[in-house]
């Protein structure tokens, strides 16, 4: 583990535990070259899926790209940075629990239009509006009685359950 001061290349852990979330191990080091402390923390590192996108290009799977995403939707909102990362979180463990090697663009899309949906109406209609490229304003009006309807439904069915 390179110093993050002097750049030495190694150090001795003088403290190990596990995260306030425990999603890694928090490690405490000190340089052996310049003695200054610093923090390092282990993730365990998932294998993701390629996405293949709509013209049949395959990348990575980006978490940075999704999370873009969703905070320009969500621009101007009453959310949270926990609840967009929990959306994004969503998101990725989705796409990690997908059975193929490869995940179409496309699933990634409608996946994170569900999560936005139950979060924030409006966001979920700018995500709709730019993600399904909406041709004319009958297109807009179409997706918004979807919506609509699907709220109107998840009252009726809290109110009788």
């Amino acid at each position: 583990m390179k110093c993050p001061f002097c750049a030495h290349s190694e150090s001795k852990v003088i403290d190990s535990r596990i995260s306030k979330d425990g999603d890694a191990i928090r490690r405490r080091r000190e340089c052996l070259d310049c003695s200054r402390r610093f923090t390092t923390y282990e993730f365990v590192e998932e294998v993701l899926p390629m996405v293949v996108k709509k013209d049949g290009r395959r990348e990575p799977f980006d978490r940075t790209k999704i999370r873009a995403g969703i905070k320009k939707a969500c621009e101007k909102r009453p959310i949270s940075t926990d609840a967009i990362e929990t959306v994004v979180n969503n998101v990725e463990q989705a796409c990690q629990e997908f059975q193929d090697k490869e995940v179409p663009s496309s699933a990634i899309g409608e996946r994170i239009m569900q999560e936005l949906q139950t979060l924030d109406g409006v966001a979920y209609v700018r995500f709709a509006s730019v993600y399904r490229q909406f041709r004319d304003v009958g297109d807009f009006v179409e997706e918004l009685k979807d919506l609509l309807r699907t709220r109107k439904a998840g009252k009726r069915r809290k109110k009788e359950g």
